[in-house]
């Protein structure tokens, strides 16, 4: 479903890599982590692919995936030394986001296709720049935001675009969950002496090794972006997708640290977004339980959806949101309408779906639906809400 995207303009490096009907794509991983595992035993499932060599910064981590990637996952001492290996064809990135734009402009230029973990960068300005890079190369870049060839969230979007909802003027959208253990089993512990911890840190400004850095990156500045750069990103993605707005007019943001004192990032935010093309959309993310973790609610006065990774659902303006029962009801309990329309997910992973969708494009030298232009725009987002969080100000772009 959905419609198809333009074929890239060729490069050496690209034109002159024709994949045979049987011939298998040699990918190397970038990165060993959760979920650079995670992605490597996808791909070992995949028919015409191969793993062909992992690599991490951690000693362990490499072993592991390693012995859990096949026999062709052979150990490298870089990833520089990965791109050097001319049986690999193709690299994941599923490193800590400060790399990102580093590692993929290097894999580009050394003819290398990429599939890059988001956000796609870790400031505004180099997510730009990669993707000048990428269109001039003509390499194949796919970004993890896999909502895009997710199945039910095309026919959603499908939906939107026929204009089922009317006109959409606020896109809410949220993500709680409260994964991360007590504090005093939250500190990782790292075994120093088996990292290269300057090679961990790489463009990040020099400091002392810190275990916790290392497990939870996320939460430190130099590193990652918070909730709002791994989790809203996802859903920025979507909403500017459905609604063909790829830039904000005006962010805000506020946010508070009420979990671990030691996060750089906030653990609890809000932030609020608005779009020339005529709505506004928020978010909220929190490190605690939520009866729906994450999702989106997109409003419009002909009706309203609600999605998010487990399907969507369709209500029609007019009908009551909330019809409560016939006799009193001290509790005030109240039974959802049935909706017009809805859809449970088609494909039970999401991620999957966007991986074969690179494999295919690869072969085909074509544009992915996640694309690396679409990777940069939410990315950028979470970069305005950020700043505008870190300087008590409203960001206007």
């Amino acid at each position: 479903m959905g419609t198809e995207v333009p074929t890239h303009s060729a490069t050496a490096s690209s034109a002159d890599r024709v994949y045979g009907a049987n011939e298998r794509i040699g990918v190397g991983i970038v990165g060993c982590g959760l979920r650079g595992l995670g992605l490597g035993r996808l791909l070992c499932a995949t028919p015409g692919v191969e793993v062909r060599a992992v690599s991490d910064v951690y000693e362990p981590r490499v072993e592991r995936a390693a012995g859990k990637l096949g026999r062709a996952a052979a150990p490298v001492e870089s990833y520089r030394a990965m791109l050097a290996m001319p049986d690999v064809d193709a690299v994941v990135i599923a490193t800590p986001d400060h790399w990102h734009a580093a590692m993929a402009s290097d894999s580009v230029a050394a003819g290398k296709d990429v599939y890059l973990e988001k956000p796609v960068s870790h400031s505004e300005s180099e997510g730009w720049e990669l993707l000048r890079q990428v269109e001039r190369s003509g390499q194949v870049v796919a970004t993890g935001t896999q909502q895009r060839t997710w199945d039910h969230f095309v026919e959603a979007r499908r939906l939107v675009r026929e204009g089922v909802l009317g006109k959409v003027t606020l896109a809410r959208c949220h993500w709680h969950q409260g994964h991360l253990p007590a504090a005093d089993e939250l500190r990782a512990d790292v075994d120093m002496a088996r990292i290269d911890w300057k090679g961990w840190l790489g463009p990040a400004r020099d400091q002392p090794f810190g275990p916790e850095k290392c497990e939870h990156w996320r939460f430190f500045w130099d590193f990652g972006g918070g909730s709002v750069g791994d989790l809203m990103t996802h859903w920025i993605d979507v909403i500017q997708w459905f609604l063909n707005a790829p830039r904000p007019s005006r962010v805000q943001a506020l946010g508070m640290t009420c979990i671990h004192d030691w996060f750089e990032t906030p653990d609890t935010v809000s932030a609020a977004m608005r779009y020339a093309e005529g709505f506004a959309a928020t978010f909220d993310g929190s490190l605690t339980f939520g009866l729906k973790g994450c999702g989106i609610v997109f409003h419009g006065d002909a009706g309203m959806m609600t999605l998010d990774r487990s399907g969507f659902a369709v209500y029609e303006e007019g009908r009551v949101p909330f019809e409560s029962n016939s006799l009193p009801d001290p509790t005030h309990r109240r039974s959802a309408p049935r909706p017009a329309s809805s859809a449970e997910r088609m494909d039970g992973s999401g991620t999957m779906a966007n991986l074969r969708d690179w494999l295919r494009c690869i072969r085909e030298r074509r544009e992915p639906r996640a694309n690396l232009r679409a990777g940069v725009e939410a990315a950028d987002v979470a970069h305005f809400a950020n700043r505008a969080l870190r300087e008590g100000r409203v960001v206007q772009p």
